[in-house]
């Protein structure tokens, strides 16, 4: 009865009830007591409705008529039933059972202010699932469109901007990003949030703490220029603090700028020094990282990189530090695939996605749902689409995108990968104007990598001239930004042009300068690969020996595209020693030859490579006409003119190229 008083009278009735509330406590035997639960509520509830303002009071009447009118339309007035919320911040209308389940983005959205407890869940929700699993979270216009209704009632509420300013981030917008961040300290010093906990001290640590997340925010983004400025007002204030753990945290974040210029490793030593000196083993852990990573660019042994990360991962245990686990695995991955070792990378994915989650999260949210592990299932992806195995490769990034949406912020690495495993499908089968219609994604997600199989398919379309050009330019490009790896793929492509236009001269010095930065680095693979390139472009008994110091790494651990032209190779390099053989040895030597060239037939037919097939068969045919083998040769004659019909020639020399 007094509630409908309330909601079909006047807001000077809602101010009476409270009055009448503050007389329950007084007389010698009161209604209510002050020390009982009831009293204790009731006195709380009085106490945050005389902090109110005169605005949010006339807020909270016409709540408490919107509550009131949206219950008698369904069933009338259930005094009893009724949920009393916590006014403090002029909120209004949730149950409090509704809090116990998680929230659908139909039922987030109200039409009134929530009360402080529910939008502090609200937000520690979203910003749990935007960490573990950001397909369970809002949408980013969803979420934004509620932090500006939480902020209309509340324009103060430092953590809702601080949501905002992560929201804008998945969607890479910056200026709204950089908003939300400096509203959020500007918040947090008015609101005197800091000062309460730290003292006088708080407010210059909002600030030098605002300064460090702008220049990481500007990092992110590539402005590096700005991002240094922030850095070193970020650095002054820490200094006139004494505060050694945010200086350390500047110390990081200038180590990364200045690898932007040049590699620093003092920078990053010292760094990590001083974070195990004042005890921040994620700080300390994030530095060895990076210190392995920059050495296996370096072309560090991989044993002693991985005694480095070995160490980190003592760290990681005794301090369960679930996240660093996971990066560490990833990065162990990498420098696998990096170095060629692609069964040593497959057994760290694994490894990886077998684990499960240190932290604990709620059910039905995904764990290790982090940039690690989009990295290691795209290398996964990867992996399986080199050996053939393209169905998988496709439910693994299938999987990808439903775990890591378009809009999400680690969604553009499995979009590159998902790019690159179509281009190297379409050049296998030959289709070339499908894979340069897939340049300009790779190319707007990597540059470097667009550019690469730009000219790959320019090569491939017999367009010299052009490729070559791209490639120089490219060598160029990589050389200045010491891309080693890149590199060394480009000269290998330049001294394809020079021999597919009869210069093998010109190839040779290009090839060795290519082997001998592979070996400086120790990649390994590269190195294979390139003398594979030399015994290609001398094709002679001598090429024997050379194909024995390569061959093994790439059966072992080649792509399945690498080990056919390995075996074609042999096989050609067979033929060329049997020219000097007896006739029965001569004959021995083209048979085995023929093994081989089977062998190198079933790779090609795996990855279906449609050219590579028509150049065995045409091989074949050769070998089978010299032995006399006339049905044989009849036959591969017959598959070599079907595929030489779907794929012609172009006037190009069969049998022109090692890949």
């Amino acid at each position: 009865f007094r509630l409908k008083l309330m909601a079909e009278g006047e807001l000077k009735d809602m101010e009476q009830f409270f009055d009448d509330l503050s007389d329950s406590f007084t007389g010698t035997e009161p209604e209510v007591h002050k020390t009982s639960v009831v009293g204790l509520f009731l006195r709380h509830m009085i106490l945050a409705y005389n902090k109110l303002s005169f605005s949010q009071v006339y807020k909270l009447y016409t709540a408490l008529q919107q509550y009131f009118q949206n219950d008698e339309k369904k069933n009338g007035i259930d005094e009893n039933d009724m949920e009393l919320t916590n006014t403090e911040e002029l909120e209004g209308k949730m149950e409090k059972e509704e809090l116990d389940v998680p929230l659908r983005e139909e039922e987030i959205s109200c039409s009134g202010p929530l009360s402080q407890k529910q939008a502090e869940y609200f937000l520690s929700q979203q910003a749990s699932l935007l960490k573990n699993d950001e397909t369970k979270a809002l949408t980013p216009s969803s979420l934004q469109k509620e932090l500006n209704n939480l902020l209309k009632f509340n324009p103060d509420f430092a953590e809702a901007h601080y949501l905002s300013y992560l929201n804008s981030l998945r969607v890479q917008d910056v200026f709204s990003s950089t908003h939300s961040l400096l509203h959020y300290f500007d918040r947090l010093i008015l609101t005197g949030a800091e000062s309460k906990s730290n003292g006088d001290e708080g407010y210059g640590r909002s600030l030098r703490y605002a300064a460090l997340n702008l220049a990481a925010l500007h990092c992110r983004f590539g402005h590096y220029q700005q991002a240094e400025l922030a850095l070193q007002e970020a650095i002054r204030i820490a200094q006139e603090s004494n505060d050694h753990v945010c200086l350390q945290h500047c110390l990081s974040w200038l180590y990364i700028l200045e690898q932007k210029i040049f590699d620093s490793c003092v920078l990053l030593e010292h760094s990590v020094n001083k974070s195990l000196h004042f005890g921040l083993p994620y700080l300390a852990s994030l530095g060895i990282q990076s210190l392995v990573q920059q050495r296996a660019f370096a072309g560090k042994a991989a044993n002693k990189l991985m005694d480095a990360l070995k160490d980190s991962d003592l760290l990681h245990w005794k301090h369960s530090l679930s996240e660093l686990i996971d990066i560490s695995i990833a990065q162990k991955t990498a420098i696998w695939r990096l170095y060629g070792r692609s069964t040593m990378a497959l057994q760290q994915a694994q490894t990886l996605l077998s684990m499960n989650s240190l932290e604990a999260v709620n059910v039905g949210v995904q764990q290790n749902n982090t940039e690690s592990f989009a990295v290691v299932l795209c290398h996964l992806a990867e992996l399986h689409a080199e050996q053939g195995y393209f169905a998988a490769a496709s439910e693994i990034l299938k999987h990808l995108k439903e775990r890591f949406p378009p809009n999400s912020q680690h969604a553009q690495l499995w979009m590159l990968f998902d790019q690159k495993i179509q281009f190297e499908r379409a050049m296998n089968d030959g289709r070339y104007h499908i894979a340069d219609s897939l340049v300009a994604g790779i190319t707007a997600l990597n540059s470097i990598e667009g550019v690469y199989r730009k000219a790959i398919v320019l090569k491939a379309q017999n367009q010299m001239s052009e490729a070559h050009k791209l490639l120089q330019k490219l060598l160029i490009h990589c050389q200045k930004i010491k891309n080693t790896e890149m590199v060394i793929s480009v000269l290998l492509s330049i001294a394809e042009l020079y021999w597919r236009s009869s210069c093998h001269t010109i190839a040779l010095p290009v090839l060795l300068q290519a082997l001998a930065l592979s070996r400086e680095y120790s990649l390994q693979y590269l190195a294979s690969e390139t003398l594979l390139n030399l015994a290609f472009s001398q094709v002679c008994p001598i090429s024997l020996n050379i194909l024995h110091m390569a061959i093994e790494p790439v059966l072992a651990h080649g792509a399945v595209l690498d080990k056919g032209c390995a075996m074609f190779l042999v096989a050609k390099c067979q033929v060329a020693s049997a020219a000097s053989y007896t006739p029965e040895k001569k004959i021995e030597a083209l048979e085995s030859a023929i093994l081989n060239l089977n062998e190198a037939k079933t790779y090609f037919a795996k990855v279906d490579c449609k050219e590579q097939l028509r150049d065995v068969l045409y091989f074949q045919a050769r070998l089978f006409h010299t032995l006399g083998k006339t049905q044989e040769r009849n036959k591969c004659a017959m598959l070599f003119r079907q595929l030489h019909q779907e794929l012609p020639a172009h006037g190009v020399p069969l049998i022109n190229a090692f890949k």
